[in-house]
């Protein structure tokens, strides 16, 4: 079986996947810390596109990608830049662009940033965790997500105010629009309704202009959706999954005859975009 790997937000680890894990016992998951947490290594710029290039390599040819928060950036990155190592990408509560920007009003106030910021000068901890309260602001069971993002957080020790400030950063630069467009894996994005800090409009627009993206969206979920809403979440994952299984040994198959006889297939497939829940 092909594995899933699983990139995190800004301010966790890997181990936020462990109740995905548990919800979906038959998939081979690689959850990585992403450089600058934990015991990973850091990279100099901390930019999407260069931690795309860094966890490249660790993974295999034609995988799965899922990519949450920033992590969703970097994978958006990674799939772009890396076409032959994503066959399918998952992005979760994602966005090309975390704020607003010429021509771009998707996002949030760069003001709204730069006092995450200037938090994390001061007291770095208390930022931390008033981050992680907003995941969950208005959605179904927020009390219940936040707690489980404060347990989480520190599970594997603190984050360094370094990694965060650097994250933050990258936050405020990440500008994926152009490359969002050249991705031609199959992509299903994963949203909230409620969500405060990667918005709905965001994922409206990735799952219009990727070619081959559709959307998915719970009207009543945050920005954790994995966590406030489980069962629906890994319903359209597993989906999604099975439709890769099925339409990767099509394509394959398409290509190798295509080799054969010379030429190309002819027409393509235009990605669909659907809003589902249960």
């Amino acid at each position: 079986m092909t594995p899933l790997t699983l990139l995190h937000g800004w301010g966790l680890h890997g181990g936020i996947w462990d109740t995905l894990r548990a919800d979906l016992p038959e998939r081979v998951m690689h959850t990585p810390d992403l450089p600058g947490y934990c015991d990973t290594p850091t990279v100099t710029p901390y930019s999407a596109e260069r931690l795309a290039d860094a966890i490249a390599p660790t993974l295999p040819d034609a995988g799965l990608l899922l990519g949450w928060s920033m992590g969703g950036m970097v994978a958006l990155a990674l799939a772009a830049r890396h076409p032959h190592k994503v066959r399918a990408l998952v992005l979760v509560a994602a966005t090309p662009s975390y704020v607003n920007r010429a021509g771009w009003d998707k996002g949030l106030t760069p003001e709204l940033l730069a006092s995450f910021a200037e938090g994390v000068q001061r007291d770095y901890r208390a930022t931390l965790l008033r981050f992680l309260s907003l995941q969950a602001r208005g959605g179904d069971a927020a009390r219940e997500v936040i707690g489980r993002l404060r347990e989480s957080v520190f599970a594997r020790g603190e984050p360094s105010a370094a990694a965060l400030a650097d994250g933050l950063e990258l936050l405020r630069t990440v500008d994926l629009r152009e490359q969002a467009k050249q991705i031609q894996a199959p992509t299903l994005v994963l949203h909230g309704g409620y969500d405060g800090l990667c918005l709905p409009e965001a994922a409206e627009w990735l799952a219009g202009e990727l070619p081959n993206a559709r959307l998915a969206l719970h009207p009543k979920a945050a920005h954790a959706p994995f966590l406030s809403h489980p069962a629906w979440f890994a319903e359209q994952l597993k989906g999604f999954l099975r439709e890769h299984r099925e339409s990767g040994s099509r394509s394959e198959a398409k290509s190798l005859l295509s080799s054969h006889n010379g030429g190309s297939p002819s027409g393509g497939e235009v990605g669909e975009r659907e809003q589902s829940w249960t």
